[in-house]
């Protein structure tokens, strides 16, 4: 029988799951609200039963392994572990409760680690063994490929890049401290560097009150800075610099031959990479320079979750 990968890919708002190829084709898909089910077992059997279904349809393919991206997902143990977006408490053992429900095995990670695991499989890394694949979304979040694996680290968190502390005593944080990476390069980032840039240059209370009324988003500024608004052009020229100053940090690690940037502010192509490669290069260790690549993410950006999900049951399925 020809088999089919589970994807599964949990967020804090909703879970998307299917059925995937080993060509990377999403054969069939599905998806739930994730906070219609506060208790993890009612979700995995809520999933469960969703793919026993889409399966249904595929009479001559048969289920082989499950994978899932998961906010604090932790590879070695297959565990959940104080995921604060999910309301989920403690430790949950999530790949266990689908392989005893599916009888196939089952595979956790972080979904930035899952989605360079697509992106490896079925992007712009296809062939290559070292690179870092960067996601700019509501935070920042980062995978590591090494000799075409992933760094997890001795305890299954390596790679967060997004708590690199860049700016000492600023932004305050989601994970408690301040001045992380991610309070200035990511969707929530940008907005308060915007917000404080036309603060700065109001004339008086009543065109505070005005901003304050506003209904600013990343991509509200992405568009004000296409017309030209120089608040928005600065705003995303003072991320990028940020951003290329970590960038060109991390580099010395693990020498990658690319650096992948993949999410809704990367969608934003020029205004944000420009300045970004400018500062990466500016900032790079002269042996470095003018080896590693700048890149957009291949992978499309409603399916990357649920490829990269299936991506890391396929890979550890062929080890």
């Amino acid at each position: 029988m020809n088999k089919l990968a589970a994807g599964v890919d949990i967020g804090g708002t909703n879970t998307v799951f299917g059925l995937v190829n080993k060509q990377g084709e999403i054969v069939e898909r599905s998806s739930l609200p994730t906070t219609d089910f506060p208790m993890p077992e009612d979700l995995v059997s809520q999933v469960v039963e969703g793919l026993k279904k889409l399966l249904a349809a595929f009479p001559n393919h048969e289920l082989c392994c499950v994978g899932i991206g998961a906010p604090n997902g932790n590879f070695f143990t297959g565990n959940v572990e104080f995921a604060p977006n999910l309301n989920w408490f403690g430790v949950v053992p999530l790949a266990q409760m689908f392989t005893d429900a599916l009888a196939v095995p089952a595979y956790v990670t972080n979904d930035a680690n899952a989605a360079a695991m697509g992106e490896m499989f079925f992007g712009g890394a296809k062939g290559m063994k070292d690179f870092l694949f960067i996601t700019l979304g509501t935070g920042l979040g980062s995978g590591i490929v090494v000799n075409g694996q992933m760094v997890y680290g001795h305890d299954g968190f390596a790679g967060e890049l997004g708590h690199v502390i860049v700016e000492k005593n600023g932004r305050k944080c989601g994970c408690g401290r301040y001045g992380c990476l991610e309070t200035y390069c990511s969707a929530t980032g940008i907005l308060k560097t915007y917000i404080e840039l036309k603060v700065s240059g109001l004339n008086s209370k009543e065109e505070a009150f005005a901003l304050g009324d506003e209904k600013i988003n990343a991509r509200l500024i992405y568009e004000r800075a296409l017309k030209g608004e120089k608040e928005a052009i600065k705003a995303f020229r003072k991320t990028g610099k940020t951003l290329g100053l970590a960038l060109a940090n991390s580099v010395v690690y693990t020498s990658p031959q690319a650096i992948f940037l993949f999410g809704g502010l990367a969608q934003a192509g020029d205004l944000i990479f420009e300045p970004t490669r400018e500062s990466f290069e500016e900032n790079l260790l002269n042996i470095y320079k003018g080896k590693i690549q700048l890149l957009p993410s291949r992978l499309p950006e409603n399916d990357a979750a649920l490829l990269g999900a299936a991506s890391l049951a396929w890979k550890n399925m062929q080890q």
